[in-house]
């Protein structure tokens, strides 16, 4: 197996927008959920996204901190090869202000249109602990 750094991994995520955020159900079950990392991809192993405290996956991850954020770079244009990225990591909510600023994006207002001020905003934070990727033909295992 190849051996690629976080760096380099960072370096594949930096044009990924979107990530499928998969929680344990109440009764097991995986469920999984497109959200956007807000453009905030200088990816050290942590990730940041915005909900609302009444979503399903808030109970989730109030119940199982454990989730799975898998990730899927634009593949099929010429010369480009496929890149793919499993992540596992535990996540904390957070309710903070000063941290939503330091993680917000203006492109976020069309979803919470009182911008860190809306009610019952949450941000999840995702603490990296395993990172399976897919470069190609390369695959690799980061611990983190």
């Amino acid at each position: 197996m190849p051996d690629k750094t976080l760096a380099d991994i960072s370096e594949k995520l930096r044009d990924i927008d979107f990530a499928i955020l998969s929680t344990r159900t109440e009764n097991g079950a995986i469920a999984g959920r497109p959200m956007s990392n807000n453009r905030d991809v200088d990816y050290n192993g942590d990730s940041y996204y915005f909900t609302c405290d009444d979503t399903r996956m808030v109970q989730d991850i109030s119940r199982d901190p454990n989730v799975a954020l898998n990730f899927q770079a634009k593949s099929g244009i010429v010369g480009q090869r496929p890149f793919f990225a499993a992540v596992e990591g535990r996540a904390d909510l957070i309710r903070d202000k000063a941290a939503f600023a330091q993680h917000w994006s203006k492109g976020l207002d069309r979803w919470f249109e009182e911008g860190i001020d809306t009610p019952g905003l949450v941000m999840i934070h995702v603490r990296a602990q395993r990172l399976h990727y897919w470069d190609g033909m390369d695959e690799g295992e980061l611990a983190l």
